[in-house]
């Protein structure tokens, strides 16, 4: 019992430490003179410059100072934000995967810089420098309380190099104003920092932040204050045209294409808060492909967006709803179609706009609308598709936001059915943050509307997680009408009641190896409202997790799971199997283990095993995945996927291979070369990609992509092709 109490006290003392602890700030000084960016801190203005120093430790404890400290000072005039860092370290033997810009920070040396420019702890702009100088941007949205939050596919203009040196580096960026959002007039904003140091094994943070938080979430952060205010944005227009240059064949259909485009991108700064992009004859040929994954659900599998066009605020569109279940904006359904046999294929883009940003200090704005293209031959309508979405900072880090989605064609079409001439949706979502992040989660009430059927068509849902440094609980309730629907949207099933209770408990042992471990307990329930609330779904996971001082991680976990077919189904996906029967209730069970060794060696692996039951029959699954850097030169991976289904006769039983290796080389700063081979016997493809990049100015780009893709059994060639496209990133 006096250990409980101690141990509470203790908990309680340092959750205390950490809310009431006093904010840093700096001051940023105003100066005339210029700084190259070249990494050596040889301008004499920098020794005018406050720092902002006295970095904490994030791992492997949160409670000390960081044993290898850095320095960051920051000065500004009228165009620029310009920043000096000075990161001691023990030796020069720096861990990278590649020269490649945009790299991930984990098992990576790095120096991140996150600015708050709003002052609302929801949304921030991330730079990031590593000690060869490579560099990387992303944005941060919902407060950084997730790991969806981060997304590393934003670009924009800016300068910045480092150097290495005996016991140290030194690194030197420089932001213009026009890649920031900012309110004309600003004196502070909100500031964070955080370093990853492989050879020490430290992560540290300018501002403290407990373990049980992200490293980037914006409910920890520090002031930056600017001796004058900030003013308006000079560079207000850049224009990205592109031409490109494509040669395919389809064997299939035996058909050849020799094509010419063009078409760019122009973006607007409206303000110092607002962005107007504009896109005409969009292309992606040069947008990495979907990473492969083996399905053996029912249901559509969901894959990240990668195009440009559509990631700068795109929190702002596809932040509503419940992202699981009831997502009612999914921008990568714009651009993509079924053809008569309900192939997936491309839908061209005619063109669009797209306005995002803030319109007062706690008032954000989304609207989209993109015009595509008519294909006859495939029975493909021409489709308005329009959002518009507001947003309203309520409290210190919560906001209510309401959006209006309408898909639509404008032409009436002989193969359009009148219940697909529209679809519209509206919504209204409440987004909970507390000020320390205690305390997040979500309301939301969404309405679909189609011709002739306005009745009922509801999605709503909430979420509530507690999270503090010992204990972390979750809930959350999705309601899903039979005839709920967005076109634009990603509604994994409809006709669903789903209910999910969670409970970790997190220990965070004083010595040895472990530097934390944790026991979940996750249970998951569904119900069909349509026939009388059936129980069609259950799944009890329960699982321990270790992190390891070393950051390599491990987990054993087992789940109990029931479902209930409504329809046959055969998880094999084979051609010409007997489904297993619908209509009835399947028991099965599995345990599961899994290991994700040390991500700074230069080798590194992880592997899951799964075992147990699989609705009538037995699984075996075992994912892999090991890398191999050659820094700063290559890095290499190879992921294989194996799963064994073995159902009783005369069910299908299979095999199911993934395999997928990919080489990244980086000869230059500026010269890439990427290739990915994916092998996958369920969707009966054998793929290539491979995509040669030299960046000759700042985000200006000339590719040549190569595809080629077969059927597995036979070998025989699918589809091939071979781009060149040129873009130049142009400002105004």
């Amino acid at each position: 019992m006096k250990k409980v109490t101690l141990g509470f006290i203790c908990s309680f003392f340092s959750l205390t430490i950490f809310c009431q602890e006093e904010v840093k700030s700096f001051t940023v000084k105003y100066i005339e003179e210029s700084i190259i960016a070249d990494g050596a801190l040889d301008e004499p203005i920098w020794e005018f410059a406050e720092s902002a120093n006295e970095m904490w430790e994030y791992f492997p404890l949160d409670s000390i100072q960081a044993r290898e400290q850095s320095e960051i000072k920051m000065l500004y005039d009228d165009k620029n934000l310009y920043i000096a860092i000075k990161a001691s370290s023990v030796g020069k033997n720096y861990s990278l995967q590649s020269l490649k810009r945009d790299f991930r920070g984990s098992g990576s040396d790095s120096f991140s810089l996150v600015f708050d420019t709003f002052n609302d702890g929801t949304n921030a702009f991330l730079f990031g420098i590593n000690p060869y100088g490579v560099r990387r941007e992303a944005l941060i949205s919902n407060g950084g309380g997730d790991r969806r939050d981060f997304n590393l596919s934003w670009d924009v203009k800016w300068k910045g190099d480092a150097k290495m040196y005996d016991g140290y580096f030194t690194a030197e960026m420089i932001i213009p104003f026009t890649s920031l959002k900012f309110e004309e007039g600003s004196t502070k904003w909100r500031f964070n920092s955080y370093r990853v140091d492989t050879q020490s094994n430290e992560r540290s943070t300018w501002t403290r932040i407990p373990q049980n938080q992200l490293i980037y979430n914006l409910a920890f952060m520090g002031d930056m204050i600017f001796e004058k205010p900030l003013g308006k944005s000079r560079t207000p227009l850049a224009i990205i045209p592109y031409i490109n240059t494509l040669s395919q064949k389809d064997f299939t259909n035996n058909e050849s294409l020799n094509d010419f485009n063009f078409g760019g991108d122009v973006k607007v700064s409206v303000g110092n808060s607002l962005n107007l992009d504009i896109t005409v004859n969009p292309d992606f040929s040069q947008v990495e492909v979907d990473d492969q994954v083996t399905n053996l659900t029912r249901f559509e599998v969901s894959l990240p967006e990668k195009r440009q066009f559509f990631i700068d605020n795109n929190d702002l569109f596809a932040g509503f709803g419940d992202q699981r279940d009831a997502n009612p904006f999914f921008s990568r359904r714009i651009g993509i179609a079924e053809d008569t046999a309900g192939n997936t294929i491309e839908n061209k883009i005619i063109g669009g706009i797209r306005l995002s940003g803030k319109l007062t200090k706690d008032l954000r704005v989304g609207l989209l609308n993109i015009q595509t293209a008519e294909d006859g031959i495939n029975e493909i309508a021409s489709n308005n598709n329009t959002m518009i979405a507001l947003q309203q900072r309520v409290f210190s880090r919560s906001n209510i936001g309401m959006f209006f989605i309408n898909k639509q064609s404008f032409k009436e079409y002989d193969f359009v059915n009148r219940e697909d001439e529209y679809n519209r949706v509206l919504g209204l979502d409440y987004n909970l943050a507390s000020k320390q992040n205690r305390w997040n989660g979500k309301f939301f009430a969404h309405k679909s509307f189609s011709p002739d059927d306005s009745e009922g068509n509801i999605a709503s849902g909430m979420n509530m997680r507690y999270n503090t440094r010992n204990y972390n609980f979750y809930s959350k309730a999705v309601y899903v009408n039979e005839d709920f629907s967005s076109d634009l949207g990603f509604v994994r099933r409809t006709d669903i009641f789903k209910g999910i209770i969670s409970a970790q408990r997190v220990f965070w042992p004083k010595n040895g190896p472990i530097q934390n471990h944790a026991f979940e307990i996750f249970p998951i329930f569904i119900w069909s409202p349509k026939n009388n609330f059936q129980n069609t779904d259950y799944e009890f996971r329960s699982a321990w997790s270790f992190n390891f001082n070393n950051q390599s991680q491990a987990e054993l976990g087992m789940s109990n799971n029931y479902t209930f077919l409504f329809d046959s189904f055969d998880p094999t996906n084979t051609d010409g199997a007997i489904p297993i029967p619908g209509d009835k209730g399947y028991h099965y069970n599995n345990v599961r283990a899994n290991y994700q060794s040390d991500m700074r060696k230069i080798f590194s692996y992880s592997a899951e095993t799964t075992l147990g039951r699989f609705f009538n029959g037995d699984r075996v699954s075992l994912e892999t995945k090991m890398t191999l850097r050659i820094q700063p030169k290559a890095f290499i991976s190879i992921l294989l996927n194996y799963d064994q289904i073995t159902l009783p006769d005369p069910y299908p039983s299979a095999d199911i291979w993934l395999i997928s290796p990919k080489i990244d080389l980086t000869f230059s700063k500026s010269i890439f070369w990427s290739t990915l081979i994916q092998y996958s016997n369920q969707r009966d493809n054998l793929g290539f990609n491979s995509r040669l990049q030299w960046r000759f100015a700042p985000l200006s780009d000339l590719f040549i992509v190569y595809n080629d893709n077969y059927f597995v059994n036979l070998f025989e060639p699918k589809y091939r092709s071979i781009n060149l496209k040129f873009t130049y990133w142009l400002n105004i």
